[in-house]
């Protein structure tokens, strides 16, 4: 026998996207993150395409990701989709020493960050 089935976090009309172990910092992640909350997903995509950071591509695939989720498992229509949520979280800390001169060392820190973002219907529910 298993254990019953864990009930679902979102409503209905929800569906969102993980992306872990992103190896950027989460101060410079939240910054994409922040471009894109609230907006309709069509707006987020053309932003997020055309933005200068590094990390909009992978912000981007991870919005697509969402989409992709809410047509397929949720049978969500995409033309009403909107950016709920879109959060940064800390992951591990990489920890590398860089030799300095006269026998010093100093350590850069390489962090990571996990990004979760959830799109919703709009209409009488949202």
């Amino acid at each position: 026998m298993s254990k019953p089935k864990t009930p679902r976090s979102l409503p209905e009309y929800s569906a969102m996207a993980n992306l872990r172990m992103l190896r950027v910092s989460p101060q410079k992640l939240n910054l994409v993150a922040q471009m894109i909350r609230g907006l309709r997903v069509d707006k987020a995509i053309n932003a997020l395409t055309f933005s200068p950071k590094r990390i909009a591509i992978d912000v981007k695939k991870t919005l697509l990701s969402a989409i992709a989720n809410a047509e397929n498992n949720h049978g969500l229509d995409i033309d009403k989709l909107f950016i709920s949520e879109a959060t940064v979280g800390k992951a591990l800390v990489m920890k590398r020493l860089d030799v300095r001169g006269r026998s010093k060392a100093g350590r850069i820190k390489k962090p990571f960050s996990h990004l979760r973002i959830v799109v919703s219907e709009i209409g009488e529910n949202a």
